[in-house]
Parts: C-alpha cells; structure tokens; sequence
C-alpha cells in the first residue's frame, strides 16, 4: 500500500513539474481511454467470478450503502473546498 501512495505522489510531483510540457497536456485524452478500459475489464473481472456473483446478496447492499456515503462524503468536500477556496467577490 505504501509503494502504491508514493508512486502515486511521485506522479503528482511529476506533473506538477512537467505542467509545461505539451505532450502532458495532450495526455489526458489518453488517459480517460484508459480510465475507461480499466473500469471495463475490472467489471468483466467481477462478472466472470462465480463466487463473487454467488454472494453478491449477501453482501452487494454494503457495497450500495458505502458508495452512496462515498460520493455523499466527496460532495461535502467539494462544497468545503469551494467556501474555502473561492471567497465572496470572485477572490481567490
């Protein structure tokens, strides 16, 4: 897990330096399309697996209940952002 969050800072390093770059610009085209396929074969991962959809009642309202509290929980950070960062006036 560690190697994982310091990969993923290392990126954000990355781009923060690399911000300037045209060929870092023109990547986020690509990676949406990779988003994408990511999402895709993780589906088709969890569809091909009998287990998982065998007890997928017993346990896919966790799954329901965390995510709805997940995006709910990502909202109220946008809108705690948004009082924070941008002030009355268009001030920043």
């Amino acid at each position: 897990m560690f190697r994982i969050v310091f990969l993923l800072f290392m990126g954000v390093g990355a781009g923060y330096l690399l911000r300037r770059w045209p060929l870092v610009r023109k990547a986020d085209r690509g990676l949406r399309f990779v988003v994408w396929a990511l999402l895709f074969v993780f589906g088709v991962s969890i569809g091909s697996n009998r287990e998982l959809i065998a007890d997928f009642g017993l346990f896919g309202w966790q799954a329901v209940v965390l995510a709805c509290l997940g995006v709910v929980g990502s909202l109220a950070a946008v809108l705690v952002a948004r009082r924070l960062v941008f002030r009355k006036g268009g001030e920043q």
